[in-house]
């Protein structure tokens, strides 16, 4: 991979994705900027920091300032279950807007698999309202649509660890049987590190996810083998997406205003609905068990 000519901004640097994909483009040799709120011990050394928020307009030029690209992958789910969509909301339209003035030429947003349809959780309803909003902006905008991410720190592994840790016999609703692709964090950060270079996604939007399609049920019972343990799964009708969510809050290490639009958004079937990006950054796709142990290994590891 060639560096690009011009500085790369990163937004939600120190994320779960933000911090891997940092260190890639810093060992293919790219310029980088980071947008940090505060002083952060996961940024490098090598690489730019500007300290601002995309909810503070007055932050962004210093940041955006001479910037080719910018990725995008921040969302405020973190910051409070209430009005998270709106925040999420206000930062892509200051970003835009600032984006626009400094002559931005090209965003990579990472969204979510699922945001169509008209039975939308709130949090998948917010990530197209993301993605809308940026496409809308006077520069070009390439769009990854991720199913669960695996990876260790990520929302989802975390979860589905927790579960499987603390309750051997799970109660669910129905969306135990909702289809999904997920896919390896690391397998994430290639695609969106393969965009940077290369023009054939300038301006379109893709699905990714891994090599298999499965059930929530699979994949949690796939995992619980892989950590030795025995789950059952006792999926119960009347119990809804939203009550499981109330339930799940309080077994999960993930804080509630994560989790629990994550679940409610578990009926929302999300796997792949074309396949282009494979034949444009083609990658050998990990394997969701193979996934499982290296997140696993990864925090054994510390």
């Amino acid at each position: 991979m060639q560096p690009l000519n011009g500085t790369v901004l990163i937004t939600g640097s120190s994320g779960f994705i933000g911090r891997r994909l940092t260190k890639a483009l810093l060992a293919h040799g790219h310029h980088l900027r980071c947008l940090v709120r505060k002083a952060s011990p996961h940024i490098p050394d090598g690489v730019d920091t500007v300290t601002g928020d995309l909810l503070t307009p007055s932050t962004l030029p210093a940041a955006l300032n001479g910037v080719d690209t910018a990725y995008y992958l921040v969302h405020s789910m973190a910051g409070g279950r209430v009005g998270f969509n709106h925040r999420d909301r206000d930062a892509a339209l200051n970003f835009v807007r600032a984006a626009e003035k400094a002559g931005l030429r090209r965003v990579i947003y990472l969204g979510g698999l699922g945001e169509t349809g008209d039975d939308l959780s709130e949090h998948l309803k917010s990530r197209l309202e993301v993605a809308n909003i940026l496409r809308s902006g006077k520069f070009d905008t390439t769009f990854l649509r991720a199913a669960v991410i695996v990876g260790a720190g990520g929302a989802s592994f975390e979860l589905v660890r927790g579960l499987v840790k603390r309750l051997p016999i799970m109660i669910t609703p129905r969306w135990v049987s909702t289809r999904c692709q997920p896919i390896a964090v690391d397998d994430v950060v290639n695609y969106l590190a393969g965009c940077l270079t290369d023009d054939r996604t300038v301006g379109r939007t893709f699905d990714i996810g891994g090599p298999e399609v499965m059930t929530y049920r699979e994949m949690m019972e796939r995992f619980a083998r892989l950590e030795g343990k025995h789950l059952l799964i006792i999926p119960v009708p009347v119990l809804t997406p939203r009550l499981s969510s109330y339930w799940v809050a309080l077994f999960s290490p993930v804080p509630p205003s994560v989790s629990m639009p994550l679940i409610e958004g578990l009926s929302n079937e999300v796997i792949c609905r074309e396949n282009t990006i494979r034949g444009l950054i083609p990658l050998q796709l990990t394997p969701y068990d193979v996934a499982v142990q290296q997140a696993l290994a990864e925090e054994a590891g510390g």
